[in-house]
C-alpha cells in the first residue's frame, strides 16, 4: 500500500495533466456543435471500427432471439401471401401493362449490419456499417425486419449514423391502417418498447391492437410499413386531439440487421418540393407590393452616351459663381394683334 502511495505522489503532476487535459476536451467537445458533429459523432472511421469489433462479440449471443423473430416474420408473410394469392385467384384481374410495374418498384434496399446502438439515453442514435461508398446517403429511411427503425443522419465512407424512432426529434408519419386516419408517432422519452401517436382527430373510433403503419407523405419510407400496434389512450389528450399509446414492433434492444430505403425517384421528388416553394415565394412577392426587387445592371451599354458628372466645387465657391445648369431660356417674340385697330 505504501509503495502505491509513492507511486502516486511521485507521478502526482502527470496524473494532475492528464485530469486537466481531460477535462478540457469533456468541456470543449460538449459546449460546441462542431467539434462535435466532427469528432463525437459515432460515423467517423475510429468510432466504427471499436464498433464493429465490440459488436462482432455481442451480437453471436442475440442469433437465438433474432432467429425466432424472424421466423414469425416469416409465418406472418406467408399467411398474406397465401391470402393474396386467393383473392387474385378469385378476382382474376386483367390489368393492362401499364399497371404491371409492382408500386414499390422505385424502392431498393441496402442491407447493414447495427454496431452501436443507445435505447435508455435522452436522444438514441444507432450505428451502422454502411456507408456513402456503399449507397447511403443521409435522409434515407431504416427499417428491420419487424417495422421501422429511423432515418439516416450522417454518413461516412463505410459507417453512417442513424436517428432512431427512439428520439424526440424524430417525428413519424403515420395513419391507422384499419380506418386511414392518419397522425404523428413520437417518442414520449419513457419505455422504449413505446411511442405516443398524436394530433388524431378526436372522432375516430379505434381498436386495442389495431395496427399502425407509414402513411407514404414523404419519400423517406413508403406507405404501409409497420410501426405497431394501438396499446390504448395516452396521457395528455387535449380536447381538440386525441393521443394513443402505441406498442412499437421493433424491438430495439435486439437490433442486429436492418435495411436501409434507397428511393430512385428522391431527387425527383425534392426538385417538386423546391419548385413549389419558388412558386410560393414569387406569389408572396407579388402579393405584397411594397417589396419591389432591385435590379442593377453591372454592364453597360456600350453604345449609349456617357454622361459626365459636373466638376465638384471647392467648398469655399459660393453659390452664385457656380455654373447653372438649367438650359438658357429663350426670348420671347412680342405677338401682332391681328385687328390694327386695336391699340394695346
Amino acid at each position: 500500500m505504501n509503495n502505491l502511495l509513492h507511486f502516486f505522489i511521485k507521478h502526482s503532476a502527470w496524473f494532475i495533466f492528464a485530469i486537466y487535459v481531460i477535462l478540457s476536451l469533456v468541456l470543449l467537445f460538449r459546449d460546441n456543435p462542431y467539434q462535435q458533429s466532427v469528432y463525437l459523432t459515432s460515423a467517423n472511421s475510429v468510432s466504427a471500427a471499436v464498433y464493429k469489433a465490440f459488436n462482432s462479440v455481442t451480437s453471436y449471443f442475440h442469433l437465438r432471439d433474432i432467429n425466432e423473430s424472424l421466423q414469425e416474420r416469416n409465418a406472418a408473410l406467408e399467411m398474406e401471401l397465401i391470402e393474396l394469392r386467393n383473392q387474385m385467384g378469385e378476382m382474376a384481374l386483367n390489368l393492362p401493362d401499364s399497371m404491371q410495374q409492382p408500386a414499390l418498384k422505385q424502392y431498393t434496399f441496402v442491407m447493414a449490419q447495427v454496431i452501436s446502438n443507445s435505447i435508455a439515453q435522452p436522444n438514441n442514435y444507432i450505428t451502422i456499417n454502411r456507408g456513402y461508398m456503399d449507397g447511403v446517403s443521409p435522409e434515407m429511411g431504416v427499417i428491420d425486419q419487424n417495422g421501422v427503425v429511423g432515418i439516416v443522419n450522417v454518413a461516412g465512407p463505410h459507417a453512417a449514423r442513424v436517428i432512431s424512432l427512439l428520439n424526440p426529434h424524430m417525428r413519424l408519419s403515420c395513419k391507422l391502417q384499419r380506418s386511414g386516419f392518419y397522425g404523428s408517432l413520437v417518442w414520449d422519452g419513457k419505455s422504449p418498447r413505446y411511442a405516443v401517436l398524436e394530433e388524431l382527430p378526436k372522432h375516430i373510433t379505434y381498436n386495442k391492437g389495431d395496427t399502425i403503419v407509414t402513411s407514404g407523405y414523404s419519400a423517406v419510407f413508403p406507405e404501409g410499413i409497420i410501426v405497431g400496434t394501438i396499446e390504448g389512450l395516452a396521457h395528455g389528450t387535449s380536447d381538440s386531439f386525441l393521443s394513443l399509446r402505441i406498442k412499437l414492433s421493433t424491438n430495439f434492444s435486439q437490433l442486429s440487421s436492418v435495411r436501409v430505403i434507397t428511393n430512385s425517384m428522391k431527387e425527383q421528388i425534392d426538385a417538386l418540393i423546391r419548385a413549389e416553394q419558388g412558386i410560393d415565394t414569387a406569389t408572396n412577392i407579388q402579393t405584397r407590393p411594397e417589396i419591389k426587387p432591385e435590379i442593377i445592371d453591372v454592364i453597360p451599354d456600350e453604345d449609349a452616351p456617357v454622361k459626365k458628372k459636373p466638376a465638384k466645387q471647392p467648398a469655399g465657391t459660393p453659390a452664385s459663381e457656380q455654373p447653372s445648369q438649367e438650359p438658357p431660356v429663350q426670348p420671347q417674340q412680342a405677338v401682332e394683334p391681328e385687328n390694327p385697330d386695336q391699340q394695346p
